[in-house]
């Protein structure tokens, strides 16, 4: 599901009362079309040189930060996939995101009006490269807890041909001492028979009877074989001719706890730095989304004084046609710019809100923004 919003902009003509001839046209033609003014405010235009440059970069700006809020917000649906966390609605400045947009208002503290036109775009590119960079370390250092505590767990995972052992093979599961010694064996399940029948005559001097059966898998058994101490090499040899492997394990509780604390270690990072980006992806997008709506007035404003000329003269409004609106919509545009003295023709960015089936922590994503002359 789908809301796409134009932001257009009309020539103003001679008539003052545009916008209520626009509301009375949506009300009467396309009544299902929400309808809204988009706050502009008197910018510093500069020279008609430095608008034309300036129209050259504005569509490759308005790629980067686009991408850069899509960044953010999938990084949030993986985030909040993998927490469990019930999604909430994505917000700006404290309100959701669809309101940001349909309500907008021009933050004049953060991008004063007496600025260049270019020194905005430039501050907006410079804040959203900023968080974007820190979006990378952030999650780097997130992903590289999480392929740590992968790794262990594929050898926690693995087949006992290859997984960590410590587990599974207790401090009474082996016997060490000045002469005997006990043998970690992987058995194939198909040969477990053979196992115990022949285990105790691989080599001479195996205890009678000290092979016990500790786990089994899909794959193989785990058993262990307890033997003098001088024999072991002799019976690894013998065990391999018969298609047995015998795993190299040394049983140290100091080595045990170790390895346990660093997993306990390495969850509670993971969680802490989840959580700690979640957080910070949502004031992230806000930030974001809040630069972006402020590019977007500075492209709606540059367009239209490139189109209709000086002096500014023109409204600016958001609406969101549905599909089957869309062309009855852009007819009353054009009758509205046909009947000005001026142009016949509007400016008309393309912005679409994807509303997420699965989560209502999005139901506005902005997936293009394009302008048609």
């Amino acid at each position: 599901m789908a809301t796409r919003y134009w932001a257009v902009s009309l020539p103003v003509g001679q008539t003052s009362s545009l916008w209520s001839r626009l509301q009375e046209s949506i009300s009467k033609s396309s009544f299902d079309t929400p309808l809204y003014r988009f706050n502009i405010p008197n910018l510093r235009v500069g020279t008609l040189d430095s608008l034309l440059a300036l129209s050259d970069d504005l569509l490759k700006s308005n790629n980067f930060i686009e991408g850069v809020s899509h960044k953010i917000r999938r990084q949030i649906e993986d985030l909040e996939r993998v927490s469990g966390v019930v999604s909430s609605s994505l917000t700006v400045d404290g309100v959701p995101v669809d309101s940001y947009l349909t309500r907008f208002v021009w933050d004049e503290a953060k991008y004063p009006t007496v600025s260049p036109l270019r020194e905005i775009v430039d501050g907006i590119h410079v804040q959203v490269s900023k968080i974007e960079d820190d979006l990378k370390v952030r999650v780097a250092e997130y992903n590289n807890v999480r392929s740590q505590l992968n790794a262990i767990n594929r050898k926690q995972a693995g087949s006992l041909a290859v997984r960590d052992l410590s587990s599974l093979v207790k401090p009474n599961d082996v016997i060490t001492s000045e002469h005997l010694t006990t043998l970690i064996a992987i058995v194939p399940k198909y040969s477990q028979k053979d196992w115990i029948s022949s285990y105790e005559t691989l080599t001479t001097y195996v205890v009678p009877r000290s092979s016990k059966k500790l786990h089994e898998d899909n794959e193989y058994a785990l058993y262990t074989v307890t033997l003098f101490s001088r024999d072991a090499d002799n019976f690894r040899t013998k065990a391999r001719e018969r298609n047995f492997q015998i795993r190299d394990f040394e049983y140290n509780p100091e080595t045990q706890e170790s390895r346990r604390q660093e997993l306990e270690k390495l969850n509670q990072d993971q969680d802490a730095l989840r959580s700690s980006l979640l957080q910070w992806c949502y004031t992230s997008y806000g930030e974001v989304f809040s630069s972006w709506m402020h590019f977007c007035a500075v492209r709606v404003f540059t367009e239209s004084i490139l189109r209709y000329g000086l002096p500014p003269s023109f409204l600016s409004v958001v609406l969101s046609p549905s599909v089957k609106s869309e062309k009855k919509v852009r007819s009353i545009l054009e009758e509205l710019c046909n009947s000005s003295n001026r142009h016949s023709s509007f400016v008309d960015m393309n912005m679409n809100f994807k509303n997420s089936a699965k989560s209502l922590a999005f139901p506005y994503q902005i997936c293009q923004n394009s302008r048609q002359l």
